[in-house]
């Protein structure tokens, strides 16, 4: 029997960790990043993927935290080189943890992938030297629907695990409080 896609849940129902099954021996190792069926059938998200997007990081960074408003996209994050501390913030009116934020490690080690629903800004820091993540999106990337929630808004709270000032875009420096977006029904 085929080892199964594990499901770790996390503070906020919707954002799921992901361990995919990994078949190791003195060669190397072999995983699927990806697989349709299996993700459907663990998760129980029927979501259909349209892009693929990779990042390089390097020390320092924070990328985020980014969302589309008019064509929100679901996001499936991992990393194939260093780490991440990954973050998702729930920006649904409606949801009883809007305005919360989880966050995980994903690591070439660790292997894990994080699932985002459409309806989160998401962003992440480098933790180590450099950082690679791949991650697929349910929508096209549409620059007129982009915005971006400013990182350490304290309305938020995120926690992130870093002692230094983050290298940020100009675009993420000066991005608006919670109070400020424009946020989901």
């Amino acid at each position: 029997m085929r080892p199964r896609l594990k499901v770790v849940p996390t503070a906020i129902p919707e954002v799921l960790v992901l361990e995919m099954p990994m078949f190791e021996d003195p060669r190397g190792f072999f995983t699927e990043g990806f697989n349709a069926r299996a993700f459907a059938d663990a998760t129980g998200v029927d979501a259909s993927f349209v892009q693929d997007n990779h990042s390089l990081s390097l020390h320092g960074v924070l990328r985020g935290l980014h969302y589309q408003v008019h064509h929100p996209q679901g996001k499936l994050v991992r990393v194939i080189e260093g780490s991440v501390f990954d973050v998702a913030v729930d920006l649904r009116r409606s949801s009883a943890t809007f305005g919360r934020w989880v966050g995980e490690v994903l690591s070439a080690e660790n292997r894990r992938q994080m699932w985002i629903p459409p309806g989160f800004a998401h962003g992440f820091v480098v933790l180590g030297e450099r950082a690679q993540c791949l991650y697929k999106t349910t929508d096209y990337w549409h620059p007129e629907s982009e915005r971006t929630l400013r990182w350490d808004d304290p309305a938020i709270g995120i926690d992130w695990p870093i002692d230094f000032a983050p290298l940020l875009a100009p675009k993420d420096a000066n991005a608006p409080l919670l109070a400020a977006v424009e946020t989901f029904m």
